[in-house]
């Protein structure tokens, strides 16, 4: 004999109406006031992606926007070349796709004085492949901080080598701003050769220009401070971009 099952509409409450009537009156008569929530709470829900990169994100440029055009069309063509796990039929078996998600693209090399804004376009741009619907898998780092971390006695050198080489997006700040070695000339070429040969994106800001600016006399520049084999490996995969104006820090004051 079969048996059916039948499952009603709406979740019945756990206790009937006229129970909790008389454990109500019961515990009023004691002067406690009754207990409403008897389930347990709901699982917090996760935090939106952009809620979730703001955290990461210094004070400083949480309300970064990304305006530069040139750093506007990075974003646009980032956020266009994302795909989706298990897009089209390559993987159907797995069922819907999820976030886009970005593996591969362009990289850019913005330069210019110091307070014309290159950090902040940096940050402005995560925020916005972050709000185009992308998931960003990031790390920002001073090249200086970088250097520090794998001089640190307790790090695993490799490990921190490894996140900064393959992260999906980069951005590494103030390159340049160090005291120059060989040790760090090898610690840097050996994250943006894989960068570049990866076509990870990667965002690079610097004080000096890659190469001399007609009219700005004798000045130093980026080959001087971070060698030829790094130099060659930035031109090679990113797009210089030039940031001009006063310093933004001294206008806030």
């Amino acid at each position: 004999m079969t048996r059916t099952l039948t499952r009603s509409a709406d979740p019945q409450p756990a206790i009937g109406e006229r129970l909790r009537a008389r454990l109500d009156a019961q515990l009023a008569a004691r002067r406690i006031a009754p207990a409403r929530h008897l389930s347990a709470d709901p699982a917090p829900q996760p935090l939106p992606a952009l809620e979730a990169a703001q955290l990461r994100i210094p004070a400083d440029y949480r309300d970064a926007v990304a305006d530069h055009p040139a750093v506007v069309a990075w974003v646009q063509t980032i956020a266009e070349s994302a795909t989706a796990p298990y897009a089209g039929d390559r993987h159907a078996q797995y069922g819907q796709a999820g976030r886009r998600e970005i593996r591969t693209g362009p990289s850019l090399l913005l330069w210019g004085p110091t307070g014309t804004g290159k950090t902040r376009q940096a940050f402005g741009a995560i925020r916005s492949l972050t709000a185009a619907g992308c998931a960003v898998r990031w790390h920002a780092v001073k090249a200086a901080d970088l250097y520090g971390q794998l001089r640190s006695q307790n790090t695993d050198t490799e490990a921190v080598l490894r996140h900064a080489m393959r992260v999906p997006v980069l951005v590494l700040d103030d390159l340049g701003a160090a005291k120059w070695s060989e040790w760090k000339e090898e610690v840097t070429f050996r994250v943006l050769a894989w960068r570049g040969e990866h076509h990870l994106p990667t965002l690079v800001t610097t004080n000096l220009p890659p190469a001399p600016q007609p009219g700005a006399g004798t000045q130093q520049l980026l080959r001087n401070a971070v060698g030829d084999r790094v130099l060659s490996r930035l031109s090679g995969m990113c797009t210089a971009v030039e940031l001009t104006g006063p310093d933004r820090r001294y206008s806030h004051r």
